[in-house]
């Protein structure tokens, strides 16, 4: 695995060791970017099942000002740090060791908001329409914010979800990326 492009391209970065996470590989990354623009102006992330930090950390070598990466798995944790240490700018990244559900009641609490969230959870345990409906009952979403969920072919999300517009679903080999763009809710 390495970083794609931007401030920190070409470095390479560590898989969490194991079998409890899937990283997402190069190929869906830098085709994923390709589809969300190549580079940012700025904003806050959001990676609410982060593995190994690639996502967020492609984002931030691409121009988000602040990531913010999730994971309940030590080892995961563990992972994430040794990766942003690759970066030499920790102060960009702020890692939690939670689960889910309980980041974004802290999250609420914080009153932080996100412009850009990236979903990959495990396949057998994906509950990204729930956990949409979470930050848009909550507050965390800037109006526009991106949603990028990576699910496995079968995962059929929904084209419509109040307050979320489906932008774009695209399929690579058994993976899939269903883009949704917040478009309102509670303030």
């Amino acid at each position: 695995m390495r970083i794609v492009a931007g401030e920190y391209g070409g470095r390479r970065l560590s898989a969490v060791p194991g079998r409890a996470t899937r990283p997402t590989t190069d190929k869906v990354k830098e085709a994923l970017f390709n589809i969300i623009g190549p580079y940012f102006n700025g904003g806050t992330s959001l990676d609410l099942f982060a593995g190994s930090g690639g996502l967020s950390i492609e984002a931030v070598s691409r121009g988000v000002d602040k990531a913010f990466l999730v994971d309940r798995q030590y080892a995961a944790v563990k992972t994430i740090r040794q990766n942003i240490a690759v970066t030499k700018h920790p102060e960009k990244f702020e890692v939690l060791k939670n689960d889910a559900n309980r980041a974004l009641q802290l999250f609420a609490k914080q009153r932080q908001h996100f412009d850009m969230v990236f979903l990959d959870p495990p396949y057998a345990k994906q509950q990204i329409v729930k956990n949409m409906q979470t930050m848009s009952e909550q507050a965390l979403l800037n109006e526009g914010a991106l949603i990028i969920a990576e699910t496995d072919h079968h995962a059929n999300l929904p084209d419509q979800l109040p307050s979320f517009r489906l932008q774009r679903r695209q399929t690579y080999g058994i993976t899939e990326l269903t883009l949704y763009r917040f478009g309102g809710g509670k303030k």
